[in-house]
């Protein structure tokens, strides 16, 4: 029995060592649920040998090994049936995008992620039967949706809400973006010298907020006290500023940032501000003149260069109408976070569904989709990504 009971043991261990994590803990559900199997057939047995005694041990002993071999059989079948169907079939996915832009685009341009995603997930050894899509009402809608389990992958999230629901959720990708041809520095000055911005061949995984001024009479005289370096706090305090939702990266707290480093004073002192639903709506607001300031991510005004003229009506292009008045320290991509609480986001579905946003991200059909975003692929991301985010977040607690 010693030597059965060491070559056992030497044939399991040759079977872990070969195997990945997920396979490792398959087996050792197989085994508990066997061990249950053995302990209740024992049960049994000692009462079948006690009733039958008096028949010949080598039959009991075929009985009793004929039993136990069905019996493992049929609890490894039935395991391993149930494991297959519950982990490669999900009922529902749900996301939500961050309204970074405009709400109405988002979800035009996002309609056909679901089909995109079916198909690559299946690639993946998934069915997902339904693909459920929404707009969050503001960046913290997403962020709460994911906390409370509601919500299973919040798409496009800026480094700081993440960092304010970071025990709800978790980085599965970080988004990839060009990069811009001013991005290497943090002075007004510069950037207001090399206009217009334009967008380079490298990836990166970062990108800045800028401060920008507009036309207004104060948007004319903050644009040149930055040049000259002689801004003050009296002045940035006397302008209106149309900010975004409180947990947005470039359009609240990395701005936050800014002013307590350079003027000792946060963005919550401000007395002239009106929180906007989308940095759009900013932008019309400052080409009417309606606000004086806006932060925002730095290659806004490429995207909305159109717009300016267009839709927002202003007279002059976009990039003689505004000027940067503050540059921030580089703020991490957008991310793809999954919740904490889904209850489909398994170890094995996590890895799927990267792949699968992967692979999507390399599609012409793909690449329409996260345009939206101006994200050009996406890479693998943890929590240390963020950790300069989770700094920034909690000194504004």
């Amino acid at each position: 029995n010693k030597v059965r009971y060491l070559r056992t043991m030497v044939t399991v261990n040759r079977i872990f060592t070969k195997r990945s994590l997920s396979d490792k803990l398959k087996w050792l559900e197989l085994f508990c649920e066997a061990h249950r199997f053995i302990n209740r057939l024992i049960k049994i047995l000692r009462r079948f040998i006690f009733i039958m005694k008096k028949t010949s041990k080598k039959v009991i002993g075929l009985t009793a090994s004929a039993l136990i071999a069905v019996s493992l059989l049929a609890a490894c079948g039935n395991s391993s049936s149930a494991s297959k169907s519950d982990s490669k079939t999900i009922s529902n996915l749900k996301i939500s995008f961050i309204p970074s832009k405009n709400p109405d685009d988002i979800t035009t341009a996002t309609k056909p992620i679901a089909n995109i995603l079916k198909s690559e997930l299946k690639k993946q050894g998934y069915t997902v039967k339904n693909i459920d899509t929404s707009v969050g009402t503001n960046y913290q809608a997403v962020g709460e949706g994911l906390d409370a389990g509601s919500v299973d992958v919040g798409y496009g999230m800026s480094a700081t809400t993440y960092a304010m629901y970071q025990d709800g959720s978790t980085p599965l990708l970080m988004a990839t973006r060009k990069g811009l041809s001013n991005d290497g520095s943090d002075s007004a000055k510069y950037w207001n010298e090399h206009k217009p911005t334009t967008k380079t061949d490298k990836e990166v995984t970062s990108y800045r907020s800028l401060i920008i001024a507009g036309n207004s009479p104060m948007g004319k005289k903050l644009a040149k006290e930055a040049n000259d370096g002689t801004l003050t706090w009296k002045d940035l305090n006397d302008a209106k500023w149309g900010l975004e939702s409180t947990s947005s990266a470039a359009g609240y707290m990395y701005p936050s940032q800014w002013l307590t480093e350079n003027f000792k004073h946060s963005i919550r002192d401000l007395k002239n501000t009106v929180t906007m639903d989308s940095y759009d709506s900013a932008m019309a607001q400052l080409a009417s003149g309606q606000i004086d300031v806006m932060p925002e991510y730095a290659d806004a005004r490429m995207d909305d260069a159109a717009k300016w003229t267009t839709t927002f009506g202003a007279k002059e292009s976009i990039w003689d109408d505004t000027n940067v008045i503050g540059v921030t320290p580089a703020i991490a991509n957008d991310g793809i976070m999954v919740s904490e609480k889904s209850k489909i986001m398994t170890a094995d579905f996590k890895k799927a569904l990267s792949a699968a946003i992967k692979d999507m991200a390399k599609t012409d059909e793909g690449k329409k989709v996260i345009a939206i975003y101006s994200h050009d692929g996406y890479v693998d991301s943890t929590k240390a990504d963020f950790k300069t985010a989770i700094k920034v977040a909690n000194s504004m607690s």
